[in-house]
């Protein structure tokens, strides 16, 4: 290991940066103690602060570790590493440890133009695989998108970051920072932009709009901001891709807009469904359309009758002679039972509904069950107050925020308006503020670095103040307001201190030369002495540059008497 390499847990060395994203670093990696090369991702700090998510980040890590297939990208290790920052604080970082693979990221190709359309099936044919066995692991990824699918140099689609979106989504995320921790809102299903439970049609959702940016080059739907993309998932249709790019097929646009529909239960149900139409569209035909009521019926009733109407067993039976037939032995008609019973239904009904409307209002649900209160934008004890009053106990986690002030309620858990026990916990979630952060070191940079240096941490650059300097170039920075390593938080705003290449020179006429020289010597200044032999005490007697705004490296000429 040579010398100044960050070792993690005394086993992996951190390399060079291969990539960043909205939630975690990639490095290039080395396992020591087995000598292969790996990636490993070093994920945002802000996403240790909530004991939440490391419990279910370490769960979902050790998920992912054991899915082993060609189309996934292998998970080794993962745990936090503690890191001291030049404050003295320590913070913990949550790593994962993942197999190397050498190619690149569908993200980038996308960058390049659409893809050929089998180029685009064959992909996405590789990605469904990966979720066909994903799934039947019961592990929904929830967040797939160009920037977690690689393709190899020979062309080998790999899939990552599974588990990973679920422990941050279940710990932290919601509809308003979602595309802060999860990538942006362009992938987004429905259900997801709409807060709602996710399941495997989650996924076949998101891999549909990768497949219409693969075709046309762009996603589906596009706005300024994650919430109007998230309102298109949920209401306005896609365009067919051939309306984009006229090589795309009509089969193919069919496959497109059946994986993206609204309704969960109207698209793919299935990732093997989804890549035998779409293969079949690749083919050439147009995918058969499948009753989403039909298969739900054959999978809780056996074979549907539609379905085996024509086949050689009912053909047998509707060839049969009379006495092979199945001899009715009931002499009451079957009609009068049915009657029967729909009169004794019918009879029960009534007595229900009856028994509901005369019961007292009052007494349905007293005592059993309480509405969960909307306490989101208050202050934490105001909210849990009302909490505490309808018998409910508060609960509070504190997350980072950029659009809510520190101190007031981001959301809660149960949701407002839910119908909870009394007694239950409700997780209330409080903006702890800004990420936090520290003021970079700025100091004998450029004005135009040390901006840089501010990006980086997320602050903003707020003015620069000229100040003189006897050793600072003009435009280099003195200092910072706050100074370097101070505590911040993103998007304060940081002042400069900037040399203007000017130094004040005093005046030390009537002075000894030895302390003249003393005063001037730390300025920088060239000096030479005359001696004046008409007059005696050793002091000065005339400088040739006195004065403010002075050049740095001036010459200065010290005339003293030396009698």
């Amino acid at each position: 290991m040579t010398e100044g390499t960050r070792l993690l847990v005394g086993r992996y060395e951190v390399g060079a940066l291969i990539g960043r994203g909205g939630m975690s670093d990639v490095h290039v990696g080395n396992d020591t103690r087995l000598g292969r090369r790996v990636a490993i991702k070093l994920l945002k700090p802000a996403l240790a602060t909530d004991p939440r998510f490391r419990v279910l980040f370490r769960e979902e890590a050790q998920k992912a570790a054991r899915m082993a297939h060609p189309t996934i990208v292998r998970v080794f290790d993962a745990g936090e590493e503690t890191v001291q920052e030049p404050n003295g604080l320590e913070r913990q970082v949550p790593f994962i440890v993942m197999e190397y693979v050498d190619g690149r990221l569908l993200r980038d190709i996308i960058a390049d133009g659409p893809l050929e359309p089998k180029e685009a099936v064959r992909i996405i044919s590789g990605v469904l695989t990966a979720l066909e066995y994903s799934h039947r692991a019961l592990l929904v990824h929830r967040d797939i998108k160009p920037g977690n699918i690689m393709v190899t140099q020979n062309g080998q689609v790999k899939v990552m970051d599974f588990g990973i979106a679920r422990a941050v989504s279940d710990s932290s995320a919601t509809v308003a920072d979602t595309s802060a921790v999860l990538g942006t809102a362009q992938y987004f299903s429905p259900e997801q932009a709409r807060g709602e439970t996710v399941d495997a049609r989650t996924d076949l959702y998101s891999t549909g709009v990768v497949l219409f940016e693969l075709l046309t080059g762009r996603p589906p739907f596009r706005g300024d901001r994650a919430a109007a993309v998230a309102y298109q998932h949920i209401s306005e249709p896609a365009v067919a891709p051939s309306s984009l790019n006229p090589r795309v097929s009509p089969a193919l646009d069919a496959v497109v807009l059946h994986a993206l529909a609204k309704d969960k239960f109207e698209r793919f149900q299935t990732a093997a469904e989804f890549r035998d139409d779409l293969e079949t569209a690749a083919a050439g035909a147009v995918p058969p359309r499948k009753s989403v009521a039909n298969d739900f019926n054959a999978t809780l009733f056996g074979a549907n009758p539609a379905a085996t109407a024509g086949s050689e067993a009912a053909l047998r039976q509707l060839n049969a002679r009379a006495d092979e037939r199945a001899v009715r032995t009931q002499s009451r008609p079957p009609v009068a039972w049915i009657w029967v019973g729909i009169a004794s239904l019918a009879v029960i009904l009534v007595a229900v509904v009856f028994w509901v409307i005369h019961l007292p209002p009052s007494t349905i649900g007293d005592g059993l069950s309480v509405r969960v209160p909307n306490i989101v934008g208050e202050q934490y004890d105001a909210g849990a107050t009302k909490l505490t009053d309808l018998k409910l106990v508060p609960s509070r986690l504190t997350l980072p925020s950029d659009t809510v002030a520190k101190g007031d309620i981001i959301s809660t858990d149960p949701a407002a308006d839910s119908r909870v026990p009394r007694n239950q916990a409700v997780k209330v979630y409080v903006s702890d503020g800004k990420n936090p952060t520290t003021v970079p070191s700025v100091n004998n940079l450029s004005e135009d670095q040390a901006k840089a240096a501010l990006k980086d941490r997320k602050l903003q650059y707020g003015k620069s103040t000229p100040e003189h300097s006897a050793t600072l170039a003009a435009g280099t920075v003195i200092r910072s307001t706050p100074e370097a390593n101070s505590g911040a938080h993103e998007g304060d705003v940081i002042d400069l201190v900037i040399s203007d290449g000017l130094i004040n020179i005093p005046d030390v006429t009537g002075r000894p030369i030895p302390e003249a020289n003393t005063l001037l010597e730390p300025l920088g200044l060239t000096i030479s002495t005359v001696a004046d032999a008409s007059c005696a005490g050793g002091k000065v007697t005339a400088q040739s540059l006195k004065g403010d705004n002075q050049p740095q490296h001036s010459s200065i000429t010290l005339t003293y008497c030396s009698k």
